[in-house]
């Protein structure tokens, strides 16, 4: 985990030498003259156009004490109205091991659906957030049960609902550079899932039974820095809670359960964007969660080319 602290320092002292140098400046930067991919986790809240689209693809490698999980992550929007966004997100993944089996192949993940109704707009002058409400359904297209071996479980198997509330500001720094920062606040909640063997909860391959996930919460806190029109500096600092899930059933003819308790996690991603045009551009940064309440230390590379059309 050392080298993504230091990852993490070295932007932080990249940002306050960039804020210094420009400091002189006094006349305020227009907002036409920023151009913004977006940090790596916090959601925007501004609709996109009617008719136009958004298409998003993420890569990262969750990296844990023994496991390499890689993902490519790409979400798909469109601006049904311009307070209205709609789209899907899917994710495909494979999971490296190390001293025990890879995954068997490349797999598919869950997938996401999402809307969401854009309640304001931003008003610089008068103080006035973009504000949006946002719904997103899991659908458990990915294997999370009958696993042959761990390593294939991609899914969750739960038909997942999420609650959200985005908000987004822009406000002119004392040296006239733009900051933009947003506020995500959500909560998830899961039906009962059905198991059936080997599954991502870790049930043995004799299990019949069902898990219930718990709720969970995050709230996401983000900063981006506009230190060109083309370069931005960002960072995400990230609060997780979840509650515990309970997982009963009957194992070679006996009660069997299991209690993941609940947990914590208190994350951050500093990354760096590149935008060539107002409608495109490229993001890289690292996510890191140190150890915390039944959460493992791990660190996540990731980087993201926006695209708007």
């Amino acid at each position: 985990m050392i080298r993504f602290w230091l990852f993490g320092m070295f932007l932080l002292g990249f940002l306050a030498m960039a804020t210094s140098e420009i400091f002189a400046q006094e006349a305020r930067q227009s907002p036409d003259d920023a151009w913004w991919t977006g940090p790596v986790v916090a959601y925007s809240a501004r609709s996109l156009p009617q008719g136009h689209m958004l298409i998003e693809p993420y890569l990262y490698d969750v990296t844990g004490n023994r496991t390499d999980s890689f993902h490519a992550f790409t979400y798909f929007l469109y601006g049904a109205t311009d307070r209205l966004t709609i789209g899907f997100a899917p994710d495909i993944a494979f999971n490296s091991v190390r001293g025990a089996a890879d995954s068997s192949g490349v797999h598919l993940g869950d997938t996401t659906l999402r809307a969401q109704y854009m309640l304001t707009a931003m008003d610089m002058e008068r103080g006035v957030p973009d504000l949006a409400l946002a719904v997103l359904q899991n659908l458990p297209t990915g294997k999370y049960d009958h696993l042959g071996q761990g390593s294939d479980g991609f899914g969750s198997g739960s038909y997942a609902t999420t609650l959200a509330l985005y908000s987004q500001m822009a406000w002119w720094m004392p040296n006239g550079r733009l900051l933009r920062t947003r506020l995500n606040l959500s909560e998830t909640m899961s039906p009962r899932v059905p198991v059936s063997g080997a599954s991502v909860y870790g049930t043995a391959p004799d299990f019949l039974g069902h898990a219930q996930p718990g709720n969970q919460f995050s709230g996401v806190v983000a900063f981006e820095y506009s230190v060109t029109r083309n370069w931005v500096l960002a960072l995400d600092l990230i609060y997780n809670h979840g509650n515990a899930t309970a997982t009963r059933g009957f194992e070679a003819g006996h009660f069997a359960q299991l209690n993941s308790g609940s947990n914590d996690g208190y994350g951050f991603t500093p990354a760096i964007e590149y935008n060539w045009s107002a409608n495109a551009g490229v993001i890289a940064g690292v996510r890191v969660f140190p150890a915390s309440h039944n959460t493992r230390a791990n660190g996540t590379p990731v980087v993201a080319i926006n695209y708007v059309l």
